[in-house]
Parts: C-alpha cells; sequence; structure tokens
C-alpha cells in the first residue's frame, strides 16, 4: 500500500449520524485539505478495496471556541462522503 493514499484519508467520522449512514453505504471519512475527489476515490479504492460510485465533499469551516477569557478558533478541515457500489461495504471497526 502506498504511503501517499495513507496521508490522503486522515480518520474516519463516527458519529451517530455517519454510522446511519453507513447502513445505506455512504461512508466519512475526514481527508487532507488539499485533496481533490480523484484522489480521494483513489485512496479509498486502494486502501479498502472497494469500489467507489461517487464522492461528496465539503470544507468544514473553524468554530469559535472560549477556555476561560481565551478565545480561539478550532482547526478547519475536509470531510468526504464517500458511497459505495451495491453490495459493498467498508469495516470500520
Amino acid at each position: 500500500m502506498d504511503v501517499k493514499y495513507l496521508e490522503i484519508i486522515k480518520a474516519p467520522v463516527i458519529t451517530e449520524k455517519s454510522q446511519d449512514r453507513a447502513t445505506m453505504g455512504q461512508y466519512v471519512f475526514k481527508v487532507d485539505s488539499r485533496a481533490n475527489k480523484t484522489e480521494i476515490k483513489n485512496a479509498i479504492e486502494r486502501i479498502f478495496q472497494v469500489q467507489v460510485k461517487e464522492i461528496r465533499t465539503l470544507n468544514v469551516k473553524p468554530k469559535k471556541r472560549r477556555v476561560g477569557r481565551y478565545t480561539g478558533l478550532t482547526n478547519k478541515w475536509k470531510k468526504a462522503i464517500v458511497t459505495l457500489q451495491e453490495g459493498q461495504t467498508i469495516d470500520l471497526g
């Protein structure tokens, strides 16, 4: 497995909503903010040995957070919603 593909896919997003999407064959991943849809598709297919049908991406904007009297922003990141071909699944453990 190529190291470049592991750098594109950072982590799966495990939330109640993403778990509901998994039953419909859609999986949510945190990806490198510079990656495009083609690179994400190739990385998912190479890492998990599945066929990708569709990719949707969105940039998650930073949110304001406050700790005591100090204010700041969370990090911005890119989210990819991956739809697989019929009958394909990914085991996220």
